[in-house]
């Protein structure tokens, strides 16, 4: 396995030597401005950019190897782990892709998925794969009805969810979704129902009612509205607009 100073040296064009001297120096507790003036000889004259650029790399990636051993921890807590999962944890290079590897292990409140399935209805959603049309779906899907599910739009709409689940879960799935988001999506913002109690001086007022395109919205606009949100001022949703969303259904 490719070592944390060798992958920092690739990345940014540094000798791997280079690299571990400076992150010595920075484990022992020497500061950046201090390397920078007085350890040139160990760092290879590198500058302040460059070993701060170092710095958040290996703790970027010294989090990214500590969150893969507790992942693949709690999901053999689970009984869960495989060899296949063991590989697709040690070879993702990012935060997010452990995050969506591990999503369906994780410990969540019952779905309404959940309870479409609690109601018999995975079968079904598994012949939206072989149907030809709507109308197939609509005959299947009367061998489904129950006391819990009363007609045949409540069975169709269970398969559904049964599937938005399924997808939600394929990490391979939500890298798309999150590139098409971020490609073609909008961010909107409005004002929370407790705004004016806590937005009393009006700094947030500009995105009580905003909308924008996520591939051009600036970063200080993603900072204010990250804020707002998070201080209960602002109700934030990402969506895609019509036109856009057709061309990305999944039609079964």
């Amino acid at each position: 396995m490719e070592n944390i100073f060798s992958k920092v040296a690739k990345e940014f064009s540094f000798r791997e030597n280079q690299v571990e001297s400076t992150v010595k120096l920075l484990d022992e507790g020497a500061t950046v401005p201090f390397i920078s003036r007085y350890r040139k000889e160990m760092t290879g004259n590198l500058d302040e950019v460059q070993i701060t650029a170092i710095l958040e790399k290996v703790q970027y990636l010294r989090n990214l190897e500590k969150r893969k051993e507790e992942v693949l921890r709690l999901i053999e807590e689970q009984g869960k782990l495989t060899e296949e999962l063991v590989q697709a944890i040690g070879a993702a290079e990012k935060l997010q892709e452990v995050e969506d590897i591990y999503f369906p292990y994780r410990k969540k409140k019952k779905t309404k998925a959940d309870i479409a399935i609690e109601k018999g209805l995975e079968a079904l959603a598994d012949f939206f794969l072989v149907a030809h049309n709507v109308e197939e779906i609509e005959g299947k899907a009367e061998e489904f009805l129950t006391e819990e599910v009363p007609n045949i739009e409540e069975a169709i709409e269970g398969a559904k969810l049964i599937w938005a689940q399924r997808i939600s879960e394929k990490a391979e799935y939500r890298e798309r979704i999150r590139e098409i988001l971020l490609k073609y999506g909008q961010i909107s913002s409005k004002e929370s129902r407790k705004a004016k109690e806590l937005d009393e001086k009006g700094v947030y007022q500009d995105y009580y009612d905003y909308t924008e395109a996520l591939a051009k919205i600036p970063s200080h606009r993603i900072l204010a509205v990250n804020r707002g949100e998070k201080e209960g001022i602002l109700s934030v949703s990402l969506f895609l607009e019509e036109k856009e969303k057709s061309m990305w259904t999944i039609c079964f």
